[in-house]
């Protein structure tokens, strides 16, 4: 595992274990965690996390269900192998990302040409000065 712990943020107003899947999806398409890694146990993620261990249990069996979290008998849970997977969920939620911007921009009042010509003026340091 490259990084350290989860970033562990949440808001009260959606579910918290929602708001635990999302980030340790993050955490799997950037590649802090990368393919095969070893996952901290329900328990530690818990405490990590300040949450029940139940409500831990509840994201990471969501995880599974995705498939971007496997269970090896005697050796835990860990990030699957299927690197197709992981670049699916990243373009997933790049498009999300996308989708939400274009709205927001449209609402704004922008066209979509305006509106990519602020991402790459964006995207070439990170930050726009207005």
């Amino acid at each position: 595992m490259k990084g350290d712990t989860v970033s562990w943020e949440f808001d009260e107003s959606r579910p918290l274990f929602q708001q635990i899947v999302e980030a340790i999806t993050k955490d799997i398409v950037s590649g802090k965690y990368e393919p095969g890694d070893k996952i901290p146990s329900v328990r530690e993620f818990a405490v990590e996390a300040g949450v029940n261990p139940n409500t831990m249990q509840k994201a990471l069996s969501a995880l599974e269900d995705s498939g971007l979290i496997v269970t090896l008998r005697n050796s835990g849970r860990r990030v699957t192998d299927d690197t197709s997977l992981i670049a699916k969920v990243r373009k997933r939620s790049a498009v999300s990302a996308a989708e939400s911007y274009i709205r927001s921009a449209k609402a704004s009042g922008l066209t979509l040409e305006e509106a990519i010509e602020i991402l790459k003026e964006v995207g070439k340091d990170g930050e726009h000065n207005l």
